[in-house]
């Protein structure tokens, strides 16, 4: 594990959602699957956060919302899409103002389905974040070197 990714912050957003999923990352949080033994930590500030975790479909309401806590973020950053509606729109996407899953709004690194998504599956995309700012660092180190 590179240096970048030892301790990364995560902000969770529920664009619209039934909640099911948010109640998922809770529980992600809490003891039983203790998602802070890989170092990961919950915050809410962006421009802290190294992983924006996103629930719930993206509407004419939430899309400016989760562009700019998506600007606010550093690079390098990674985005998960957790539960089938934040990939997809699922049982939503036929709402008159659902625009669809989050990748309609910002660049997404992960996709996370399910309905409700379960906790082991959160902690699976938040570690295969991980490894992709891991892999963004290296680049940026890169781009540095070669400038």
């Amino acid at each position: 594990m590179a240096y970048n990714s030892k301790s990364p912050w995560v902000i969770h957003y529920d664009a619209s959602s039934c909640n099911g999923c948010d109640i998922e990352v809770l529980a992600a949080l809490c003891p039983g699957f203790d998602v802070e033994r890989f170092g990961i930590i919950n915050t809410g500030n962006p421009k802290h956060a190294d992983i924006f975790l996103v629930t719930g479909s993206v509407n004419e309401q939430n899309i400016k919302v989760v562009q700019e806590i998506y600007d606010q973020m550093l690079e390098p950053k990674a985005v998960v899409a957790c539960g089938i509606c934040a990939c997809s729109g699922g049982v939503f996407h036929d709402c008159y103002n659902v625009l669809g899953g989050v990748d309609k709004a910002i660049p997404v690194d992960v996709y996370v389905p399910g309905c409700a998504v379960r906790p082991e599956a959160i902690i699976d995309g938040v570690v295969q974040a991980i490894g992709i700012l891991d892999e963004k660092a290296k680049a940026m180190a890169q781009q540095k070197k070669g400038a």
